[in-house]
């Protein structure tokens, strides 16, 4: 059942009233203006929910096909695609230099919850594109940029990222892709890879994989890796990839295929095992320096599969608030609330409104998490001041990992709560609920699971800067809660934040502490402290969108039931949802030996 809505009205709320867009924009594109973003936003909103979201479903059932070495991808999707581009929703964000229209990363952030939220699976084909052209854009050469980025930018081209084999995982400094030397100065790329989303498929005329691989005689690990432009179709009949201002398809290239994934969900995404025969790829950046520059890539993705978390928490939540709404079970125990009905609606009773109300918080918050994170990209990118530059990629080291850890674990959790609110009717097909759920699944594993963000975050961010980077958002924090103590209503919500942030700079002292005795105590502590800090942001940001909402109702605004919401959104969050790191310090303090003491040949099936 398709009943998605785009949550304009949310967004707008976000982005103009609580983090002040339309001033950033002026600030670093002034041709952006309220007006032009909301028709921007219009025009999305109808794209998604009359063209994307209509083939969710059939993508699920359909899947795409492996046919004689083509991958075919669901009905609809190719007209969908081609819609897409012909509107120029790919230029959106990119360099006018190569036919982009030049506008900030952040407006693209916030088109694309839109498709997210309408089609994961059909979002992954121009989704990774992006990456890819950021990937050339920032460290191609001049050659290369003219050769591909055109094309890509245009939607012409999609682009992927190929990183994983089958025996290493994460750990790519086993990976055995190998890339030989060729005399025109290109390379021959050998090895296979795995779960490459949009691998192959029938939108577009080329693909243009960013591949890592090891040059011949490199270093072992990760310190030996190099990043590689391979296009599945050579660019112009000699197969030159290098050497040509302008690119155009010549034959085939040896990538191809070798089979689909049966995945237990986002079927509509071909997920591709990807078989590289002698390939012809030119070397990106420079040799050996592969895996820092994958890392511009992996950073877009990561910002893009915390979406995916809050994509899947909105869908839900309008999913089960229609369905609340209308399905008659019991009676309220306060009294009778539809006294013509055979009983009242579900959503009257205290347990479905809380699953509702942890749906509504995450997904908001969410929402609040995501557009500031993808404010400071605009910052860094854009500044003319060099602190503000270093200041923005501060904060985006600490809260990329946070947001693709913390929005991915808590979508599948209001995934799940959606589910729940359908009852029996969820775990059916019909209502699309179980689809959001298995869809939802992948976001915390894909782009480094939850550990991985977890061990980046606490291990390599936190600990390494001895804290520092802490310092940005607790400034934030610090700063709304002098900004709101005039507020009677607020003052619940200051103090809160008040004592975490202290208790945040406490718990990772002692974290490191222990370290120094035990590096286990890192490993151990990890998760939790991503889903603590998560806790403390969401809470940040819902105290904003209070006062936002206090100033508001203040000055007499035209929709005060929408404000009065908000309000008793924060209550809730701040009441019902923040509590959870009171248990995350202390599972946190309890430490490593309760996970480490058990030998592993104690482990037993018996």
């Amino acid at each position: 059942m398709n009943n998605f809505k785009a949550p304009l009205r949310d967004i707008e709320f976000v982005l103009f009233e609580v983090l002040h867009y339309a001033q950033h924009c002026n600030n670093y594109c002034p041709d952006l203006d309220a007006d032009l973003i909301k028709a921007l936003l219009q025009e999305s909103a109808r794209f998604s929910e009359n063209v994307l979201a209509p083939l969710s479903a059939i993508g699920d059932r359909e899947g795409c096909q492996l046919i004689n070495g083509k991958v075919i991808t669901p009905t609809g999707f190719k007209a969908a695609y081609q819609q897409f581009c012909d509107a120029g929703w790919p230029s959106l964000s990119r360099s006018s230099e190569f036919g982009g229209q030049g506008l900030l990363q952040s407006l693209a952030v916030v088109m694309n919850e839109l498709l997210a939220s309408a089609n994961y699976a059909w979002n992954m084909y121009p989704g990774l594109s992006q990456g890819a052209m950021h990937t050339i854009e920032m460290h191609g050469s001049d050659v290369q940029k003219q050769a591909y980025l055109p094309q890509l930018i245009s939607g012409e081209w999609t682009g992927t990222m190929c990183l994983t084999e089958a025996h290493c995982g994460t750990d790519l400094g086993l990976l055995n892709t190998k890339a030989t030397l060729l005399a025109d100065g290109n390379y021959s790329i050998t090895g296979s890879k795995i779960f490459i989303s949009s691998g192959d498929h029938d939108l577009a005329d080329n693909i243009v994989h960013i591949v890592l691989a090891r040059i011949a005689g490199a270093p072992e690990g990760t310190k030996g890796l190099s990043l590689f432009i391979v296009p599945k179709f050579k660019i112009n009949a000699d197969g030159a990839v290098d050497n040509l201002a302008k690119g155009s398809i010549g034959e085939r290239n040896q990538v191809n295929c070798g089979s689909l994934e049966h995945k237990m969900g986002i079927h509509g995404n071909a997920t591709c095992v990807l078989n590289f025969d002698g390939a012809i790829g030119a070397l990106l950046g420079t040799a050996n320096k592969g895996l820092n520059l994958m890392f511009t890539f992996m950073n877009l993705a990561r910002l893009g599969a915390a979406l995916q978390g809050l994509a899947h928490a909105e869908v839900g939540f309008q999913k089960s608030l229609s369905y609340t709404r209308e399905r008659l079970q019991m009676r309220s125990l306060t009294g009778i609330k539809n006294p013509d009905g055979i009983a009242d609606p579900i959503i009257v009773h205290p347990d479905v409104r809380r699953m509702l109300l942890t749906q509504k918080a995450f997904s908001e918050g969410m929402r609040m998490l995501a557009y500031f994170t993808a404010k400071q990209i605009d910052i860094a990118e854009h500044s003319q001041d060099k602190n503000q530059q270093q200041t923005a990629n501060d904060m985006l080291s600490l809260l990329t990992p946070i947001a693709k850890g913390f929005m991915t674990e808590v979508g599948f959790e209001s995934a799940n709560l959606a589910l729940q609110c359908f009852g029996g009717h969820g775990y059916i097909c019909e209502w699309g609920v179980e689809q959001n759920v298995r869809d939802a699944r992948i976001a915390s594993l894909y782009e480094g699971t939850t550990g991985i963000q977890a061990l980046d975050l606490l291990g390599r961010k936190i600990l390494l800067s001895n804290g520092e980077l802490l310092s940005g958002f607790a400034g934030c924090i610090q700063h709304f809660c002098a900004d709101a103590s005039g507020y009677a209503e607020l003052l619940p919500y200051v103090e809160s934040l008040s004592k975490l942030h202290t208790e945040w700079f406490d718990l990772t002292t002692k974290i490191g502490q222990r370290a120094v005795v035990n590096p286990d105590e890192v490993g151990a502590a990890s998760v939790d402290y991503l889903m603590y800090c998560g806790y403390i942001l969401i809470g940040y940001f819902w105290g904003r969108a209070a006062k936002t909402s206090l100033d508001a109702l203040a000055q007499g605004a035209a929709e005060p039931e929408f404000y009065r919401a908000k309000l008793e959104t924060a209550r809730f969050y701040f009441e019902r949802l923040l509590p959870r790191t009171a248990t995350l310090v202390l599972t946190i303090n309890s430490g490593a030996d309760n996970l480490m003491n058990l030998a592993v040949k104690d482990f037993s099936f018996h």
